[in-house]
């Protein structure tokens, strides 16, 4: 008995002490405008101090970089008809299913790449990116990605300059927000360099370790890798690609559909004044300010 009331008592200390940093955190920022209130709730700014360790310095700076891009690259503003050409194979689409933890699932097939804008690759990414953090249940503060790589080849292949890019976003202005990517009947290679920590040195200034924590390889027909697949989906819904029973037909017309939809409670979401109009850059709309809302930390 006095073991479990230390441990709980020691879990409340670690919360307490978690929302201490948080207000001290939102105490360092300073007076926030406009969409920046929006953006940084509580959990928000719990998931930037668990990227950098706790550390309010730290934390903030990161914050506060990430404000200056959403400034700058207006992720919210982004809409489907603006991306929807780099859709057209279903290289990446947000999956009709979660994970058995209720995550939203991001589904990439690398073979199906059919562009080569590398500005209109990331925007598309960062689309799918900000819909899947529309669309996550709640309570839930990340999403799993599932990346096949069937097809694949030298021959089609993201460029190098597109793939740090969308690195560089994901790790300083998403941070927390993946839970594991599995990386789907992948080059052998990949694999073995990744053990022998030989990718780890030369990508180090892309991906930092806990993201390389986060990177599954799975192949076809091979026992552990449908075991790890079954601890973290269910198979009904899983499609056969990736091990399951499910079959995963990609309509891009229906997609598109969806994610006009989406796009209205993204606007609603932002406060924005979404209005028709023929021009595909012309949606910032009028904006209206709103209230902060206090959100409760949510558990660890």
């Amino acid at each position: 008995m006095f073991r479990r009331k230390h441990s709980q008592n020691h879990q409340e200390n670690g919360l307490a002490e978690q929302e201490a940093k948080v207000i001290e955190l939102r105490a360092a920022l300073g007076p926030l405008s406009d969409r920046s209130v929006k953006y940084c709730t509580n959990a928000c700014l719990k998931r930037y101090l668990t990227a950098r360790n706790w550390n309010v310095d730290k934390a903030k700076k990161m914050l506060e970089e990430t404000l200056k891009w959403r400034a700058t690259y207006k992720p919210e503003e982004i809409r489907w008809h603006e991306v929807a050409h780099e859709g057209e194979t279903g290289k990446v689409s947000r999956a009709d299913f979660h994970d058995r933890s209720g995550r939203t699932v991001l589904i990439m097939r690398p073979g199906m790449q059919n562009t080569t804008c590398a500005e209109d690759n990331v925007r598309h990414l960062v689309y799918l990116i900000e819909n899947s953090i529309l669309n996550l249940g709640e309570g839930q503060e990340q999403m799993s990605w599932l990346i096949d790589f069937t097809g694949w080849g030298l021959s089609v292949k993201v460029p190098i300059k597109t793939a740090r890019e969308c690195i560089n976003i994901l790790q300083n202005h998403y941070p927390e927000r993946l839970a594991v990517a599995f990386l789907f009947n992948p080059p052998r290679i990949f694999e073995a360099f990744w053990k022998v920590h030989a990718l780890p040195a030369v990508v180090k200034y892309f991906l930092d370790p806990i993201t390389i924590q986060k990177v599954k390889f799975v192949y076809p027909k091979k026992e552990d890798s449908f075991e790890l697949m079954k601890s973290f989906f269910d198979v009904d819904n899983l499609p056969n690609e990736f091990g399951g029973k499910a079959t995963l037909m990609y309509d891009h017309e229906e997609f598109s559909r969806l994610m006009a939809q989406d796009d209205v409670k993204t606007a609603k979401f932002w406060g924005l004044d979404e209005k028709p109009s023929h021009n595909a850059n012309s949606h910032s709309g009028a904006q209206v300010a709103p209230e902060p809302t206090p959100l409760a930390l949510p558990a660890s």
